[in-house]
């Protein structure tokens, strides 16, 4: 399987109250988020969130959908938020939050390995094209969400994956 690792920054002048209430409630991003075509819910989880599990479909800019479950395993509210994935794409997904001033930074990172036979096969030449189709769909998260807010966008970074 191909793997992915990518971090993607988003700087908004707003509120981290609101950013991060706008990423925690998943199920509405098909309202502000050009990409992301539906969420649905296929487990509760705990009262907290844990637990949780939704189902995305995906849609950018190459001629194909990607369709996996998170399955919620962190909820630090306005800190941070991680899941498990499965279904095309396998791995992990976090979402971490921080303020200074009246800027809010969201960072996602993704780490993930493809899961269908021809992604596999398309990586070693295809593999700058799935990273293109990638920040094209973050970017559009990040102008859907400045919209949603009513918020300057600051900037959209993406960013080498931190060594661990």
């Amino acid at each position: 399987m191909a793997e992915y690792r990518f971090v993607t920054l988003w700087r908004l002048e707003a509120p981290l109250s609101e950013i991060y209430e706008a990423i925690l409630h998943s199920r509405h991003w098909p309202g502000w988020w050009q990409g992301v075509e539906k969420v649905e819910d296929m487990a509760p989880g705990d009262s907290t969130g844990i637990g949780n599990v939704r189902c995305y479909t995906l849609k950018s800019r190459l001629p194909y959908r990607l369709v996996f479950a998170a399955h919620t395993v962190r909820i630090e509210p306005l800190v941070e938020l991680a899941a498990e994935i499965s279904g095309d794409l396998e791995g992990m997904g976090r979402w971490l939050f921080s303020v200074d001033g009246r800027v809010t930074t969201v960072r996602h990172e993704w780490r993930v390995r493809t899961t269908r036979l021809w992604m596999n096969l398309a990586a070693p030449l295809g593999r700058f094209l799935f990273e293109w189709n990638h920040h094209a769909l973050m970017e559009h998260g990040a102008l859907g969400l400045a919209r949603l807010v009513n918020a300057p966008l600051l900037g959209v970074v993406h960013a080498d994956w931190p060594d661990r």
